[in-house]
């Protein structure tokens, strides 16, 4: 650190020292923001260590251990003092008594430095925008079982409250801060995480070659999820319902009460008020959240059929980088290697001959040349330069002189009338999308119900139901008792949940019948599946 840059961060501090102004942020538009940035960090760290007042020398100290560019203790103290300024305010100074032996030593500069509380405010907002940046977000399935376990507390607690016991209002109020703490952190990371995938989605950012390389776990990671969600945010609801009113203003209080113990003389009313409303509104976000109602859906389902249609998605991205990679390579691309092949070869009559060769620009190529013309080239030796009148002459054959072609003209050929062709493959298309669509609505259920309801089912629908029960039987084993499974063009999604004790279910079809132990089955559709109206379209594919 030299003394002129020293003297460039004194004149920025006049510049920016405008009364009024974020002052504490004020240094980060200065050539010496580097050096300030490190040595805010560094007194944060020590704030951390419960650290009261630091001595330039141990900030010189931590610089040298942060393994970044070395910096002079004398630098560090210029710039202690500097953000100590009035303009800036980020550190407060004080005179460093502590070591004074002599009289003399009075009056040598021995300041102790101690990071204001504006100083700190600003240096959290700088560490949280660091690591809202750099943070990708994720799909916390660990939180969802955590907000569960915090419930069924905080619900054994309204209701040991309702029946006259004692409760441990310490207990619950950190559950409640806990309960809060893993929710925000639930949902900042889910929003996080879906931003990023919608970008990976569009291949703003994706690298391909790494996209292409975790795309299997990527879409494991989101089907795990989504059934993580779709079971533990069920119970979740369920507790929050289960939780009266009362109860959630008897959390709501008991929360107030104890945060209003550390306000102010003469405040306790006012912050007891405002703290418990504010519990009650996040109370009231959280089941928003999770709980749906006649009016709107809940965060936790849209979030659920965001992943969901993130799946197909995804495989239609993969879908088309595989088409990019096996497509032919377009017309730029095509020059770009011709102009590298041109600037490799090393004489003007090599380029020449790629020329004639890419482009095709020789002599009219419909007069054939007869053999005696090529003898007599090839004896002249001729070079690129040679003009026409100099070269051997061209030979034309006889009869394409007299009839000028050498084809043979006969009977043209008829062109084949493929109308009805055409016809009957649009006709055969139109039904077979008819047949898909309706043997889907024939297997939609609206909530879950028993396999034995399905009745009897048309033979393409049982094709179609038969290949999905078997999938979703195979991903819940014999140790399970639920289990979802989704299409691969993620259209359908399918939860089986085994009935305990159930009896023996019948499906009957033209063929023959199906019959098993009895099973929960919901299968739902994640796109309409629009109803027959005579229209061609395109036939979609049934995945099993």
């Amino acid at each position: 650190m030299t003394d002129s840059s020293i003297e460039a961060g004194q004149a920025d501090v006049e510049a920016v020292a405008v009364p009024g102004s974020y002052g504490p942020f004020a240094y980060l538009s200065t050539p010496n923001a580097p050096l300030y940035r490190r040595i805010m960090r560094a007194l944060m760290a020590e704030k951390e260590r419960f650290t009261v007042h630091v001595r330039p020398e141990q900030v010189h100290a931590a610089l040298d251990a942060d393994g970044e560019e070395p910096v002079e203790e004398r630098a560090v103290s210029e710039a202690l003092e500097r953000l100590a300024q009035p303009g800036w305010g980020n550190v407060l100074a004080f005179p460093d008594s502590s070591r004074v032996t002599a009289l003399e030593d009075f009056y040598r500069r021995r300041m102790l430095f101690q990071m204001s509380r504006q100083g700190e405010a600003a240096e959290r907002a700088l560490a949280q925008y660091d690591a809202a940046l750099g943070s990708r977000g994720a799909l916390q399935s660990v939180a969802l079982e955590d907000i569960a376990v915090l419930l069924t507390n905080l619900r054994g607690t309204v209701v040991a409250h309702a029946a006259g016991e004692t409760v441990d209002t310490a207990l619950a109020h950190q559950t409640l801060r806990s309960l809060r703490e893993r929710f925000v952190e639930l949902a900042e990371n889910a929003v996080a995480f879906m931003g990023s995938m919608q970008r990976t989605i569009d291949l703003h950012d994706a690298d391909v070659e790494a996209f292409l390389a975790y795309k299997e776990e990527l879409i494991a990671y989101l089907e795990r999820f989504i059934h993580d969600l779709l079971t533990r945010g069920a119970s979740i609801a369920e507790l929050l319902v289960s939780i009266p009113d009362e109860g959630v203003w008897f959390l709501a209080s008991t929360a107030a009460e104890r945060e209003a113990i550390d306000a102010a003389p003469g405040e306790a009313e006012t912050a007891r008020v405002r703290v418990r409303d504010n519990w009650l509104r996040q109370w009231s976000g959280l089941t928003d959240w999770f709980v749906s109602t006649p009016d709107r859906e809940s965060e936790s389902k849209l979030l659920r059929a965001r992943a969901r249609a993130a799946i197909p998605a995804l495989l239609a991205v993969v879908r088309a980088l595989h088409e990019k990679a096996g497509g032919r390579t377009d017309r730029t691309k095509d020059f770009l290697t011709l102009a590298r092949w041109f600037a490799a070869l090393p004489t003007d009559a090599d380029r020449h001959r790629l020329w004639r060769s890419a482009f095709a620009l020789t002599p009219v190529r419909h007069l054939s040349v007869t053999a005696a013309t090529e003898d007599a080239w090839s004896s002249a030796e001729l070079g690129n330069t040679t003009p026409w009148a100099d070269a051997p002459s061209l030979q034309v054959s006889p009869q394409l002189r007299r009839s000028g072609s050498y084809e043979r003209r006969g009977k043209s050929v008829r062109v084949t009338d493929r109308t009805e062709a055409k016809r009957m493959l649009i006709e055969q298309a139109r039904q077979e999308t008819e047949q898909t669509a309706a043997a889907r609505r024939r297997i939609l259920t609206e909530g879950p119900q028993p396999l034995s309801a399905f009745g009897e089912l048309e033979p393409m629908a049982f094709r179609l139901f038969l290949g999905l029960l078997g999938d979703a039987l195979a991903a819940m084993g014999p140790q399970a008792d639920t289990a979802q499974v989704h299409t691969s063009d993620g259209e359908l999604t399918v939860t089986l949940t085994r009935i305990p004790g159930a009896g023996t279910m019948v499906i009957t079809t033209p063929d023959g019948e199906l019959s098993g132990p009895d099973h929960l089955v919901d299968i739902a559709s994640a796109v309409d599946v629009p109803e027959p109206d005579g229209a061609l379209g395109e036939a979609p594919e049934v995945y099993a």
